[in-house]
């Protein structure tokens, strides 16, 4: 497979030059937002932040989504999803300056999450409807180039927005709120972006539709039921396991994620912008390594296909964070931040087209909400485990092994996995 052709072929193509747009300012505001809750929530001079507090504030804005996932999974196969992009980003607008009000105000904390929680929630609709709606632009034979280019973009557009976020605390205003503000723009220029997709282009089918809210909430136990049924087809067991590998592998970032929080918190530098400044420098270099990824994943996924790609990226990261990870200093972090950025886009990439390619297009939506929620959980239980190990400047050699750990676990079953198959 040549990657050049093949981009230049997708991006010649309208109506996924139109998705993509849409995926770049929704995801480019989901940078500017989570940023301003970093900074406000963990390097604000007044807070002690500690990895329980971090752990406490994931769990408050991710657990919920195990909830609202499901849900989201069977309204997104019945409604159409270029409505889902215009409405859940007009809705996140509103919310989002709802959030920089409470930043300003005197208030109990727990409404300060409650506001961030619905804005993430709605976040699941975007990003589920997003990955539905991508075979619905392109041909199967580019999906694998297609789902290198568009989520890796928008990981690139969240990271471009982090960056925004902090040109604008530094240069414009040292205030959480305005940012918070530039993303609700930014949300709302992802609406308008939406409208010039055609409402019925994106699917799900009309026979599918069921516009009324009731209806579709009602059927939404035995729907879930089908869905799950269908992704546990023998003929789909790629699909199952590929979510599992990656689950895992979410579990890993997650805890790691926590880590470089409080490294670049206490132990890396002694003031909070100093250390708010450092973080973002890891982001971006992260975001290198997503690039990286959407280059290089469509050429060895092609090759070695992606189950043994994600098993190449597992093996590696067994290999590389501890080696990276131990030595607790500015520079092997942002190294390891690059590796990890490419080996979990990587498998990611994979891993979307797995089951992009195992899974019928009527239960796309219901498999991609199952998808963020194991992705969730994942997270929220790496926060609760790492705040549990890691000290309160974020040194912990316990953690750096114990990921190192599960990242083999994961190469290895799924490389045993592929062998089972192979003999069949």
């Amino acid at each position: 497979m040549s990657v050049v052709p093949d981009l230049q072929v997708l991006l010649r193509l309208r109506d996924f030059r139109r998705l993509l747009f849409v995926r770049l300012l929704s995801q480019g505001a989901d940078g500017v937002y989570q940023i301003a809750l970093a900074a406000y929530v963990v390097f604000s001079p007044e807070k002690q932040t500690s990895a329980t507090a971090i752990a406490s504030a994931m769990a408050v804005l991710l657990l919920p989504y195990s909830l609202v996932g499901p849900f989201a999974g069977v309204l997104l196969d019945r409604w159409r999803r270029r409505q889902v992009f215009v409405y859940g980003n007009l809705v996140r607008a509103l919310l989002a300056s709802a959030t920089a009000a409470l930043m300003l105000s005197d208030v109990p904390d727990w409404l300060f999450y409650v506001s961030a929680l619905c804005v993430t929630a709605v976040n699941r609709f975007i990003l589920s409807g997003l990955s539905a709606a991508l075979p619905r632009v392109v041909d199967e034979e580019r999906l694998v180039i297609a789902n290198s280019l568009s989520p890796t973009a928008g990981t690139l557009a969240a990271t471009a927005g982090g960056g925004l976020a902090f040109a604008v605390r530094l240069v414009v205003a040292d205030s959480d709120a305005a940012v918070v503000l530039l993303g609700a723009g930014l949300y709302l220029c992802g609406a308008l972006a939406a409208l010039r997709i055609p409402p019925e282009l994106l699917g799900p089918e009309t026979e599918l539709l069921q516009p009324r809210l009731g209806t579709a909430l009602t059927g939404t136990a035995r729907d879930l039921v089908a869905g799950v049924r269908h992704l546990a087809a023998p003929s789909r067991r790629s699909a199952a396991r590929a979510l599992g590998a990656m689950s895992l592998m979410r579990f890993c970032y997650g805890a790691l994620l926590v880590m470089v929080l409080m490294l670049c918190r206490y132990a890396l530098s002694s003031d909070p912008d100093d250390g708010l400044a450092l973080l973002g420098l890891a982001l971006g270099i992260s975001g290198a390594g997503f690039f990286a990824a959407a280059v290089l994943t469509p050429w060895a996924a092609g090759r070695l296909g992606p189950e043994r790609w994600i098993v190449v990226c597992a093996a590696a990261a067994a290999v590389l964070e501890p080696t990276l990870g131990l030595p607790f200093a500015t520079a092997p972090m942002l190294m390891a931040a690059f590796v990890l950025g490419l080996i979990t886009q990587g498998a990611k990439i994979a891993t979307d087209t797995i089951v992009q390619s195992s899974v019928d297009d009527g239960f796309r939506g219901r498999i991609f909400s199952v998808y963020d929620v194991l992705f969730n959980i994942a997270f929220v239980g790496a926060a609760a485990a790492a705040a549990l190990i890691l000290p309160p400047d974020g040194r912990s050699v316990t953690l750096v092994v114990t990921v190192a750990v599960i990242y083999a676990v994961v190469a290895a079953g799924m490389a045993r996995e592929r062998r089972m198959v192979g003999e069949r």
